[in-house]
Parts: structure tokens; sequence; C-alpha cells
């Protein structure tokens, strides 16, 4: 992996006396899978929509695929891909037709598009199923799909929040070997989950707690920081204390 795909310096989100990201302070390196973790309300889903382009931070630095936050950002949302832990497709729309739908607010031609909906049914093992509605696939199927059709327009950098929220283990073992596969070909992918044991899955991770980032590193780095066992452990015992630990690079 070389360069850095994304870089915040002192982020920080108010909302009107109340901090929500405060003073943030990382950065992601191209082709890495970066996971972000928090419990609710911990800011990190703030953190997320400064990162893509929907809001604003109060003040601080970041940039995404070379773009700055405050002056780009709708050159930010063309340079991502998103998949938001609410199922993003429709349902009422066939697998192809939601392809051809996304290629095309993705500003992809049609011949482009043609290709990669052929490419993608046959990877995700679909093709029978190219003509069935979204809205009649197991959980599992959809969100792999939603994931590939996040990446169609072969951004530099995946946002994923959640994406395996809900799911049955087997699956969400299929869908990381599809990050993998993506980060593999360059992709930086930034994720968000719940399960402590994706997070062992990352290159590195972030922690926050109460708007903070509390820790940062590689899964081993911190479970050996902690003296933990586990990177359950680990989220436990800073999501209890709310105290900051550090954070190293």
């Amino acid at each position: 992996m070389t360069g850095v795909a994304i870089v915040a310096k002192g982020l920080t989100r108010r909302f009107g006396g109340f901090t929500a990201v405060d003073a943030v302070t990382f950065d992601v390196r191209a082709g890495e899978v970066f996971g972000f973790l928090g419990a609710n309300g911990a800011g990190k889903t703030t953190a997320i929509r400064i990162l893509t382009g929907l809001l604003a931070p109060s003040s601080g630095a970041a940039s995404v695929a070379g773009f700055d936050v405050y002056r780009e950002r709708e050159a930010i949302k063309r340079s991502i891909g998103y998949m938001s832990q609410r199922f993003s497709l429709y349902n009422d729309l066939t697998v192809r037709e939601n392809i051809r739908l996304y290629g095309t607010i993705y500003g992809l031609s049609a011949s482009v598009i043609r290709a990669r909906t052929d490419n993608l049914l046959e990877r995700l093992r679909l093709g029978e199923s190219g003509s069935k509605r979204v809205g009649t696939l197991p959980l599992g199927w959809k969100q792999k799909l939603a994931f590939s059709v996040a990446l169609l327009h072969q951004p530099r950098i995946v946002f994923l929040d959640e994406p395996t929220g809900g799911v049955d283990p087997v699956t969400r073992r299929q869908f990381w070997e599809l990050i993998y596969g993506a980060a593999g070909q360059g992709t930086t992918v930034f994720v968000t989950t719940h399960y402590m044991d994706e997070a062992e899955y990352c290159d590195r991770l972030g922690i926050m707690v109460a708007g903070r980032l509390d820790a940062l590193g590689t899964p081993h780095e911190l479970k050996e920081r902690f003296g933990a066992g586990s990177m359950d452990e680990v989220f436990l015992r800073l999501a209890r204390s709310g105290a900051p630990a550090g954070a190293a690079a």
C-alpha cells in the first residue's frame, strides 16, 4: 500500500453546545481496510458524514481522495462509494435495473454499464437472478449486491456503514472476502461494524469514545496495549471508562 487516502487533523463538529466529533486526528492509507468502531452516540456516524461530503466540519482539517472537506465536497462524493447500514437498493426493481440505475447516476456509459453488469453478476453468481426483483433475494445476497454496486464506478474509496448487520456468519465471511478482493485491487475500504470478530479482519482500527478517537492501531497493537485477549475486551474497556487512553499511529 502506498499513499494516503484519508487525512483528518483536529477534525471537530459541534451542534450548538454539543461536540459530536472532538479534535479527531488520523489517516487511512490507500488500499487499507480501516475499521471505525464506537458505541451508538460515540460520534462515528457524524465523522463519516463529514468524510463523505454530507456535512461540513466546525473546525480542523480533512481530505478524502485528495479533496478538501470544506471546499470540494461534491468532488469527494464523485470519488467514493457508499453503502449504508440500511439496504440501499430498490426492492421493486430487478437486479439488472438497479445496476443500470446506479451506473447511470455514476455517469457511466451504456456500454460500460452492460459490461460491468455482466461481470458483477458472474462474480456474484447471480447470472440467473438478473431479472428477479431485488426484494425477492435473501438478505445476504442483497448486501453483497449493494456492496458490488457501490464499487460499480470503481471509486478510490468505499465507505461501508455496518454492512453485515443481520446476516448469518457464513454470509458475513463471504462479504469480507469481497472486501479483501476490493482492497487487493487498490480500493481503500472504510468500514464500521459492531461485530468485534470483524474488527480483527481490519488492517487498522480507530475506536471512538464520546466524540474522541481514543485508540488507533492494528488489532494486534491494540490488544497488546490494553493487555487484552480480544478486540471485544479492548472495546469494552474503552467504552466503559469513557476516558482517553492515548492513540498511536
